[in-house]
Formats: structure tokens, C-alpha cells, sequence
């Protein structure tokens, strides 16, 4: 196991990932004070940014926009306020989680891996971030115009709730700055033998399926929408291709 002097023990392992755990909690934690603490600026020029016609977005593609939301719950604005404090500790602590996931697995590898993977899992902070501006930026606005503006019926208008809105936002932002860690795993697959650029290559015209499907899944069921979330996940297919091992797939005999 790597270049361990000694070998740990099934408990140990659970020990030092008790410890990776605990202290990558108490990161996010420390950082959603500052949430809790400029809670005015946090939501009226960061979250609820996005519901405003002044979005930089709307002005860009001259789309009228006119939301407003309301609160039903008596206690929903105060466990609001918790859920997104949390989501945004784990956002601003997310590189030290990498960096707490990198010293719990590194001593299992050999000296050549961890060459191989330290730029992998330094370049992961970066395109987490990168997914999290696609999705406040352009993906969970565009979002948010079709569902507002689509009704069953000129009778029916939609009223937002706060609830409702943040559960969007968080979900769809996080989302984003998962999915971007794509061309991560895969660069760690390939330092492994597991997988190879060829291999990538010869299944491109899949992964095109795949990613408008996963668009489809993750947008509104219009083309538009659809259209401009694909472009980004399918440039993070190319970029993985880039990123991953040059050599060939072993041919068999």
C-alpha cells in the first residue's frame, strides 16, 4: 500500500477517516457563520439576485422578467436561512474538503500516483467553482424565466414561494459544481489504467447522447434551455479527453 512504513489496521482507517470527516464538517460549519453573519448582503445580492429583472442575464438577452416570492411558513425564512448558510460553507470550504480527501487517500498510493493525481485533485477545486458559476450564472436563470413564465392556464399564476425557489437554487447550483468535477474523476481513472483517451474518443458520439439526455434532465423540457446547458457539460467531456493518459487501449492478439 503506497509508501506506508507501516500497515494501518481496518480500525485505524476508520480513525483517520473519522478525523478527514470531522474536521471537513467543522470547515463547512466555520465558513456558515459567515452566512449567518451577512445574512441582508447573502440574500439580496447573491441568492435572490437571480429573481430580479436587474439580473445581469435578462438585460443580456432582453428577456422581460418579473418575479415574486412569498413566504407560507411561519418558521420556513429562519430554516431558509440555515439551509443556504450550510450550502455556502460548503462551497467556501470545498477546497479544504479536497484537500482533507487528498491526505486521507494519498498514503495508499505509490509515489508515481500521487505525481499523477496532486494536479488532478488541485485543478478539482477549479472547476467546481467553474460549475458553480454556470449554474448561478446562466443555468438556474433560464430556469427559473421558463418556470415562472409557464402556466396551464392564463387563470392560473404562478406564485413562488420561498421555499420552492431555494430549493431550486441550491440544488441546481451544487448540481453544477458536481457535475464539473467530471473531467477530475476521469483524469483519476486514467492515472489509474482504468480508463483511456482512445477509449473516450471512440464512445464521443454517445457521450453527445448521454449529455443532451442528462440536459433534458437537469433543464426545463424546452430546446433553449436544454441547448445552452448541454454546451458546457459536453465541453467538460472534451476537456476530460484532453486530460486523460496518451497511451493506447491494449489491442488483443
Amino acid at each position: 500500500m503506497g509508501d506506508s512504513s507501516t500497515e494501518m489496521s481496518f480500525w485505524d482507517h476508520i480513525d483517520v477517516l473519522r478525523g478527514t470527516i470531522f474536521r471537513s464538517a467543522g470547515a463547512i460549519l466555520l465558513f456558515a457563520v459567515l452566512g449567518l453573519c451577512f445574512k441582508n448582503f447573502m440574500f439580496d445580492y447573491l441568492i435572490l439576485a437571480p429573481a430580479s429583472s436587474d439580473f445581469f442575464l435578462y438585460r443580456w438577452l432582453g428577456v422581460p422578467f418579473e418575479m415574486e416570492l412569498i413566504n407560507i411558513d411561519i418558521s420556513a425564512q429562519f430554516f431558509v436561512h440555515l439551509k443556504t448558510s450550510i450550502a455556502l460553507g460548503f462551497i467556501l470550504a470545498f477546497p479544504y474538503i479536497i484537500y482533507e480527501v487528498w491526505k486521507f487517500v494519498a498514503p495508499a498510493l505509490y509515489e508515481n500516483e500521487k505525481k499523477a493525481m496532486r494536479k488532478a485533485f488541485l485543478f478539482s477545486s477549479v472547476l467546481f467553482y467553474l460549475g458553480v458559476v454556470v449554474g448561478y450564472c446562466i443555468i438556474f436563470p433560464i430556469t427559473l424565466n421558463f418556470f415562472q413564465g409557464y402556466t396551464v392556464s392564463d387563470t392560473v399564476k404562478n406564485t413562488i414561494s420561498l421555499q420552492s425557489y431555494i430549493s431550486m437554487f441550491t440544488s441546481m447550483v451544487l448540481l453544477f459544481g458536481v457535475v464539473f468535477e467530471f473531467p477530475t474523476v476521469i483524469a483519476v481513472l486514467s492515472k489509474l489504467g482504468i480508463i483511456t483517451r482512445d477509449f473516450l474518443r471512440k464512445y464521443r458520439k454517445y457521450a453527445i447522447v448521454l449529455v443532451l439526455i442528462l440536459s433534458a434532465i437537469i433543464t426545463p423540457a424546452d430546446p433553449f434551455s436544454m441547448f445552452v446547458a448541454a454546451i458546457p457539460l459536453y465541453m467538460l467531456y472534451e476537456l476530460s479527453i484532453i486530460f486523460c493518459s496518451k497511451e493506447e487501449e491494449p489491442t488483443e492478439e
